[in-house]
C-alpha cells in the first residue's frame, strides 16, 4: 500500500498496472525490471516500461523475485582501504551501475589493506551474489568465495589477470599512463629521473615501475634510480630527502611518484633543501585526487577515472551472472599538465 497525494491510502502498482500502462505484456515488464531485456525487447520498449513504472511509481518485489531466482542482488566491493579517494569513487560508480538493475553494493575493507579479506557473513555464497575486488590479489579472496563449486562469481579491478584465474578483470591502461608521463618529461629535456614508488608490493604498482624501465631504458644517456615509501606524505618526505641528499652525480631533475599522496610529500622534500618546483625540480603524480590541485604548484599527473573503473566492474559482474562475455578492455587513462612540470634545468 502506498499514499496518495490527499494522505489516502492506495493500492500499491503492481507489474500488471506497469504493462498496461506501457502497452506491453507482463511478460515484458518483467525482463526489463530485471535487466534482462537486451534481445528480447526493444530499446524503445524498455524505455517506455522504465517510464511507465517511474510513472506508478512501481518497485518490483525483490524478495519475492529473489526467492523465485535464487538470488540476492547484492554485490560485495572489497577495497585496501576506505580512506583512498580512488575506491570512493569506484564505489560510487559500481553503485550507480547496480541501482539500474536493482542490485546493492556492500562496500568491505580488506584487513589492513594486507593479508586474506575475511568473510564478513556468516556465509558469503548464501549473502551474495557475486564479488568485485579493486586493487587486490585474487588469493586474498579464497576465504570470501568459499569452497563450491563453482565459486561465486568475481571481477578483479586494477589487478593482475594473470594472478586472478577464474576471474575477470577490468584494469587501467596503466602503462599507457607512465608512457605519457615519460614522453611529457623527455621532452623537456629530462633525462635524470627519481623513482618515488610504493613499498606496497601490487601489481598495479609493479606495472608503473616496468614501464618506466622499459620507456627510459630506449633512451641513451638516461638513469632511473628507485627508491620507495610507505603510501603516506610523512614517509615520501623522508625518502625523497634523503633520495636528493644522496643523489651523487646523476641528480634528478624529475621525479616521478607512484601517487599523487607520494608528489605531495616529494614537494615538501624539495622545498626543504631549497628546490623549486618546477624551476629546480619537475614532479608528476598518478591518480588526479583533489589533493592535486591543492598544492602549489598544481600537480601534473595521470587521471585515473575510478568511477568508470566501479562502473565497468558492475557491468562486467552483471554479464558473468547472466552468462554474457564481459567487456574487458582496459580503460584509458589521461595526463594532466599543471604547473609541477617544466624543462630540465642544468644541475651543478
Amino acid at each position: 500500500m502506498t499514499s496518495g497525494p490527499d494522505g489516502t491510502t492506495t493500492a500499491r502498482p503492481t507489474s500488471r498496472d506497469v504493462a498496461r500502462a506501457a502497452g506491453v505484456s507482463q511478460a515484458a515488464v518483467s525482463l526489463v525490471m530485471g535487466g534482462k531485456w537486451r534481445g528480447r525487447v526493444s530499446e524503445a520498449t524498455a524505455e517506455r516500461v522504465r517510464a511507465a513504472a517511474e510513472r506508478l511509481g512501481y518497485r518490483p518485489n525483490l524478495a519475492a523475485r529473489n526467492l523465485r531466482t535464487g538470488r540476492t542482488r547484492t554485490a560485495l566491493l572489497v577495497v585496501p582501504a576506505l580512506t583512498n579517494e580512488f575506491f570512493a569513487g569506484v564505489y560510487t560508480g559500481a553503485a550507480r551501475i547496480a541501482a539500474q538493475h536493482d542490485f546493492g553494493v556492500v562496500l568491505y575493507p580488506s584487513p589492513d589493506g594486507i593479508g586474506p579479506a575475511r568473510d564478513p557473513f556468516s556465509s558469503a555464497r548464501a549473502a551474495l551474489d557475486g564479488i568485485l575486488a579493486s586493487s587486490m590479489a585474487a588469493d586474498a579472496l579464497t576465504a570470501l568465495r568459499g569452497d563450491d563449486t563453482p565459486p561465486i562469481p568475481l571481477v578483479m579491478l586494477d589487478s593482475d589477470p594473470a594472478g586472478s584465474p577464474g576471474a575477470t578483470t577490468v584494469n587501467l591502461d596503466l602503462a599507457d599512463g607512465i608512457r605519457q608521463i615519460t614522453d611529457h618529461l623527455v621532452a623537456h629535456g629530462h633525462r635524470n629521473f627519481l623513482h618515488l614508488a610504493s613499498a606496497v608490493q601490487s601489481w598495479t604498482f609493479d606495472v608503473r615501475a616496468r614501464e618506466l624501465a622499459a620507456r627510459t631504458a630506449q633512451l641513451p644517456d638516461t638513469t632511473v634510480r628507485t627508491i620507495r615509501s610507505a603510501l603516506t606524505v610523512e614517509d615520501a618526505i623522508t625518502a625523497t630527502e634523503t633520495a636528493l641528499r644522496t643523489s651523487g652525480l646523476t641528480e634528478p631533475t624529475a621525479i616521478v611518484c607512484d601517487d599523487d599522496k607520494l608528489a605531495a610529500g616529494a614537494y615538501k622534500a624539495a622545498r626543504r633543501l631549497g628546490l623549486r618546483v618546477p624551476d629546480d625540480l619537475s614532479i608528476t603524480g598518478f591518480d588526479d585526487l583533489s589533493l592535486a590541485t591543492a598544492i602549489e604548484p598544481e600537480l601534473t599527473t595521470v587521471r585515473l577515472p575510478a568511477e568508470e573503473v566501479g562502473a565497468h566492474g558492475m557491468r562486467a559482474l552483471l554479464a558473468v551472472l547472466d552468462d554474457r562475455e564481459a567487456e574487458t578492455a582496459p580503460l584509458p587513462v589521461e595526463l594532466i599538465v599543471r604547473g609541477s612540470t617544466g624543462p630540465a634545468a642544468p644541475r651543478s
